[in-house]
């Protein structure tokens, strides 16, 4: 039976971590989830289901609900973000690079982190062979980026029992498939562990509009009552609050406003700084060595 690789413990328990900055108690990280959903293949999620309860390769309707937002949710979640000035991690099927290379052109123009996740949006076990195409996600990027790529988000969040050990032998500094906890945590893998960066799945624009089918204002209406309850604790614990997003979900015209309130009001907080998944990794590994 497998185990967890990441220790139990609670979280009163953890040590304290010093912020990043003087008075930067709360840790804002914008992910944006970039994915290939093959036109060939069943895909991962829907939003109209099949008629009589069977489903059909090509799936047109689904098949262009995410292919909308690569084509408009993109560039507005971009110029949101490029106007208040937060920078994302981009959570990157490498195929989006030959599939879309406007649009992957338009990312790397940013010069915000490219994040690996899976060649397409499809889970590791259903690959035939897990350490090539993890392998092939990351030269593909680094070699369209110029630059190593430190993180892995799998699709859908899953792994195999090797995964870990496979980015570790690979070089991958941290992984957010593991939401554990509000704070880093060290995740077991071999050759060396991995750091486990917060990601989120009650903030995640996939949980809130797709699985949960709730109303536009849901994600300000979480932002807020998650701040609420932070600030009642009264305590001197960081949180790392991260918001996961989805160029067809969050990129329509309905949400969008709410995705900026939502920063705005994050930004106002004079104990608020963004960061990116590295960036938090590496807070993290100065005071937390391997």
């Amino acid at each position: 039976m497998l185990r967890s690789r990441v220790p139990y413990r609670l979280a009163d328990a953890a040590p304290g971590l010093r912020p990043p900055a003087p008075g930067k108690r709360l840790i804002v990280s914008v992910v944006l989830n970039v994915e290939d959903w093959r036109f060939d293949a069943p895909m991962p999620r829907s939003i109209l289901p099949p008629p009589h309860g069977t489903s059909f390769v090509p799936d047109v309707p689904n098949f262009s609900w995410a292919a909308w937002g690569m084509r408009l949710g993109l560039p507005r979640i971009i110029r949101l973000l490029e106007s208040m000035d937060v920078p994302a991690s981009v959570n990157l099927n490498a195929s989006v690079i030959d599939s879309y290379p406007e649009a992957a052109d338009r990312l790397l123009e940013t010069g915000w982190e490219l994040v690996g996740h899976g060649l397409d949006q499809r889970s590791l076990h259903r690959v035939d062979d897990e350490p090539a195409v993890i392998r092939e996600t990351l030269e593909k990027i680094e070699a369209f980026s110029g630059r190593k790529v430190r993180g892995w988000l799998g699709p859908g969040l899953q792994e195999t029992g090797a995964t870990p050990d496979v980015l570790s032998a690979l070089g991958v500094d941290y992984v957010t498939d593991w939401v554990v906890d509000e704070i880093p945590v060290w995740l077991d893998a071999s050759p060396r562990p991995l750091v486990a960066v917060p990601y989120s799945l009650e903030l995640n624009d996939s949980v809130l509009y797709a699985v949960e089918h709730h109303e536009s204002a849901e994600l300000l209406r979480r932002v807020t009552d998650t701040l609420q309850t932070w600030d009642a604790e009264d305590d001197d614990k960081l949180m790392v609050l991260t918001l996961p997003l989805h160029p067809h979900l969050i990129g329509v015209r309905h949400r969008l406003g709410y995705l900026r309130a939502s920063l705005e009001l994050l930004l106002a907080r004079p104990d608020t700084i963004v960061m990116t998944g590295e960036q938090i990794c590496d807070w993290f590994l100065e005071q937390s060595p391997r």
